[in-house]
């Protein structure tokens, strides 16, 4: 007699599989955790610092053109409201970081379903061409009102965070790198977890219907528009709390810092990782966030070098890194029933 049923085999495989992902990406969070005490060096740190905070950002943006497949050119707009919000509310009211960072992401993801209500009428081409127009107005917006924003000296003297530590008191993050590497870090595992419970719930199901057939999702009764509301909003929210969290860093916001480019920037990150995939999302911004920094010993050649590493990859894996590895559906077969012999 074969040992267990078809059942068992079938609850212990599927058991094994959901453990498989979890257990590499715990062992790499204790490890990321525990580089500052392992390799306390400041450059380093603040490289991988900013290097998540892409990641948090292509987070958000992947929700947005990988979930759902909508082009965006200006996400960039999303980063700068939520670091402008969290600084006007800490310059002109006193708001500590650990509360304003809440009304910053929720500012953020208003704007994010407000675009959303008169561009996602429109699709392909001319919906990136309306959010690169709505990243470019938000640029030279906060440029423009000096009165509330500075204008392009921006704003001066954001307040670091401040923690309260049992013996020690009263501590200002100041300009260490190490507490802002443990702040980015932790927030980046926990959107990535939300994000990919997301991505697994029906509202995650109906966005990648909407990707790959909008018309098909909407003649199965997918509330088509108020989902592409919804997923902006959630791209903004992120973007909103990571801007947050870059203005306490900096203590001072500049317009310069959210321009086209780093639009630009962000959607590689999610392409290279691979659309949809929120393991390749944090790869991706890993890899084109520490990749300059690693060839910034070839000074004449490191962009070319940067672009036919790109390039390459791409050739390579036309999905991105773990595009195909996300679109693979696993399935496992079911035991055939013995039959006794002699029988059909």
């Amino acid at each position: 007699m074969k040992s267990g049923t078809a059942t068992d085999r079938l609850s212990r495989s599927t058991g094994n599989q959901w453990l498989s992902p979890i257990s590499p990406w715990l062992v790499m969070l204790i490890g990321a955790l525990a580089l500052p005490i392992l390799h306390p060096n400041v450059y380093h740190l603040d490289v991988l610092t900013t290097a998540l905070l892409y990641a948090l950002l292509a987070l958000g943006l992947n929700i947005i053109v990988g979930l759902t497949g909508l082009l965006h050119l200006g996400y960039a707009a999303f980063f700068a409201i939520g670091a402008y919000t969290y600084g006007l509310m800490n310059l002109h009211w006193g708001c500590p970081f650990w509360v304003g960072w809440i009304p910053a992401g929720i500012v953020a993801g208003i704007a994010g379903a407000c675009l959303g209500l008169p561009a996602l009428r429109v699709r392909g081409d001319y919906l990136a061409i309306v959010t690169l127009g709505f990243g470019e107005i938000v640029r030279i917006g906060v440029t423009n009102l000096d009165r509330w924003t500075g204008g392009p000296n921006g704003l001066i003297g954001v307040a670091h965070p401040h923690l309260w530590v049992p013996g020690i008191g009263d501590w200002d993050f100041g300009v260490e790198s190490a507490p802002y590497y443990y702040l980015v870090c932790l927030t980046t595992a926990v959107v990535a977890a939300v994000c990919v419970r997301l991505s697994r719930s029906r509202i995650g199901r109906a966005w990648i219907a909407i990707r790959e057939d909008e018309v098909a999702a909407a003649c199965a009764g997918v509330p088509v528009l108020q989902l592409k509301l919804l997923a902006q909003a959630c791209g903004g929210a992120i973007a909103g709390v990571a801007g947050a969290i870059f203005a306490a860093k900096q203590g001072a916001i500049t317009p310069d810092s959210f321009d086209f480019i780093l639009s630009v920037m962000i959607l590689a990150m999610v392409v290279l990782g691979g659309l949809g995939s929120i393991r390749g999302a944090i790869v991706g911004a890993l890899v084109l966030g520490c990749l300059p920094e690693v060839l910034r010993g070839f000074d004449r050649f490191r962009m070319l070098v940067f672009g036919a590493a790109m390039i390459l990859v791409i050739r390579l894996r036309p999905h991105g890194l773990f595009g195909g590895f996300e679109r693979r559906i696993r399935i496992t077969p079911h035991a055939q029933p013995a039959t006794p012999s002699g029988r059909a």
